[in-house]
């Protein structure tokens, strides 16, 4: 019989599940594809539900559900911190024992009446072991140095693993414990810099570009890095240690001055401009120096060439880049959810590697279409009740259309097969556009995406001319078929290329295999052959504030309420009518 296992994560944000038969993922996704919350916290019951219902089980059929991390253990530390914080931390103590007496102490009896396992059944991962093993495990490496980096987890931020050829998988080295922490220093940063925590920091990465880090100094004293890879951050200039809702303190704006207004435009030529934009360059790099100390440590302490990498801030795709550069590694591994929706995955996959001791099978390639999937004819019914206008395409008409669409200045959004399980879109949920020449980044910035015009767009690009147009270090050979880390776009194409390379000439590229990705891939090489460039623009199908799509529906929805031009829902090619509006399609 086979054996089932349902990893979950839930209760802080991206709450997701991970289901795992015999040590083979059949199923991931994130609750809020399916509540339409962005980062929805709650318990992923409907994420679960489909889950089961995709393997065709149910709950009673499951051997284990492995929560991502122990409740317990992260109260334990709160109350340590408290009292260590005492008076000071006085606000934040009675929140958060309202949080934790009234539901958190009682997760394990909420989960096993929820989802209808018995407490025997029910399992508690640690919060960085699920990283490391998300990272890892499904790794192609048969051993490696395991770095997970994040906010903090029951305690730790920070922590060195070795990942092995037989159980344990995942053998702890060092770390460090809250509350120094690189995951909430940068977060503190991006609340600095007017964004929103657990949201804004891709903006601040983007930023970044536009300045000098002429505040190194500052920083520096900041984030101290200590020896044996450790570091030490000023307590007195951060406060999340102690206050409820804020991360910094009076210190950090003597240091810096007055933080930048949230929602304030940002304009790179002028002085405050580029006053917020050297901070933001700044803080990224010192979170590299940062995260290069802790790496070049781990190779010290695990002398293997192979890094796999997870948590929060392994999305920070211009620091891994920077790694697999600098670093003492001779090939860069990163979970494309390195988040903590990465950690439904990761309890899963602990639980049948090293709880039950089952080997690792090697060279299987690592998939991210593991969510939702609709058939055309479920499409197409669900399309005919909306009265949506619609044509019905053979495979190879839904390329020469698109491609139509494309090539004329068309902007699309391409629903395609499973939904990719992370966040980023990688040609199964993607608004699809053509990348040449700048006035489409704009557009689709102002009137699709609704988004701050600085933020750059991502390219996808065939694997066969990814190192015509892009140049990619050797070590990122898989991080760029995912998108968690950056190349360089050639100088010979930067101006063509406009709409797809940042100010500093870097790109975050997905290259597209045509055994990985099929259907995407002739996308792009048929692009190619009509427009001798088989790149195209590339973003998640989503609009501001709102999770990526997962039903026909919500695709059509975004069309009706966006400026994008059609979308191809399956084999089929949807425009507007003046009949429907995006608001009752959202009803």
């Amino acid at each position: 019989m086979a054996t089932w296992i349902l990893g979950m994560s839930a209760l802080f944000h991206d709450a997701a599940v991970a289901l795992v038969r015999d040590g083979e993922v059949v199923a991931a996704a994130q609750e809020e594809r399916f509540t339409r919350i962005k980062h929805d916290a709650e318990l992923p019951v409907r994420a679960a539900e489909w889950a089961l219902a995709e393997a065709g089980i149910d709950a009673t059929e499951l051997d284990h559900l492995v929560f991502y991390e122990k409740p317990l253990a992260k109260f334990q530390r709160i109350l340590v911190n408290s009292v260590a914080e005492f008076p000071r931390a006085w606000r934040s103590f009675p929140r958060a024992m309202q949080t934790w007496l009234g539901r958190k102490l009682w997760i394990a009896g909420e989960i096993s009446r929820t989802f209808r396992v018995p407490p025997h059944k029910l399992l508690f991962s640690e919060h960085h072991l699920s990283h490391a093993a998300s990272a890892f495990l499904p790794s192609p490496f048969d051993e490696a140095a395991i770095l997970t980096i994040d906010g903090v987890g029951e305690a730790t931020t920070t922590a060195i693993w070795r990942g092995n050829r037989t159980a344990p998988h995942v053998e702890p080295v060092a770390e460090v414990v809250f509350p120094h922490s690189l995951g909430l220093f940068y977060s503190a940063m991006t609340a600095f810099l007017g964004f929103a925590v657990n949201e804004g920091e891709y903006k601040v990465m983007g930023m970044a570009a536009f300045g000098r880090p002429r505040f190194m100094e500052q920083m520096r004293a900041l984030v101290r890095l200590r020896e044996h890879g450790s570091f030490e951050l000023d307590l007195d200039a951060f406060c999340w240690h102690w206050h409820p809702s804020e991360s910094f303190t009076g210190k950090l704006v003597s240091i810096l001055g007055e933080p930048r207004f949230p929602g304030a435009p940002f304009d790179p030529t002028t002085p405050e401009g580029q006053h917020w934009a050297d901070i933001a360059a700044s803080t990224q790099a010192m979170l590299e120096e940062a995260v290069l100390h802790v790496a070049r440590y781990a190779r010290e302490r695990v002398d293997l060439p192979n890094l796999c990498l997870a948590g929060g801030v392994g999305l920070n795709a211009v620091a891994n880049t920077r790694l697999a550069v600098e670093g003492p590694f001779d090939q860069l591994w990163v979970q494309p959810a390195a988040g903590d929706a990465g950690g439904a995955l990761g309890a899963a996959l602990w639980c049948w590697h090293d709880l039950l001791e089952h080997p690792r099978v090697l060279n299987q390639r690592y998939r991210c279409d593991l969510g939702r999937r609709w058939t055309d004819a479920e499409s197409a019914e669900i399309l005919q009740d909306l009265r949506a206008p619609r044509e019905q395409l053979s495979p190879q008409q839904r390329l020469n259309r698109a491609v139509d669409d494309l090539t004329t200045g068309g902007v699309i959004g391409w629903f395609q097969g499973c939904a990719e399980y992370g966040p980023r879109a990688l040609g199964h949920r993607s608004i699809l556009a053509d990348p040449r020449g700048a006035g489409t980044r704009d557009r689709v910035n102002a009137r699709i995406k609704y988004r701050e015009a600085f933020r750059p767009f991502a390219p996808a690009v065939t694997a066969e001319a990814a190192d015509r147009y892009f140049d990619l270090h050797t070590a990122l050979t898989g991080p760029v078929q995912y998108m968690v880390a950056t190349g360089t776009v050639r100088p010979e194409y930067r101006e063509e290329l406009a709409a797809i390379t940042h100010i500093d000439g870097s790109a975050r590229v997905q290259v597209v295999h045509p055994e990985h990705s099929p259907l995407f891939h002739s996308l792009l090489e048929a692009f190619g052959e009509r427009t001798g460039m088989p790149v195209l623009l590339n973003t998640s199908f989503n609009l501001k504030g709102d999770p990526m799509v997962d039903t026909p529906i919500d695709a059509v929805a975004a069309l009706y309420s966006s400026d994008l031009d059609a979308v191809y829902v399956g084999c089929h090619r949807v425009t507007r009518s003046e009949r429907i509006r995006g608001g009752d399609l959202r009803d």
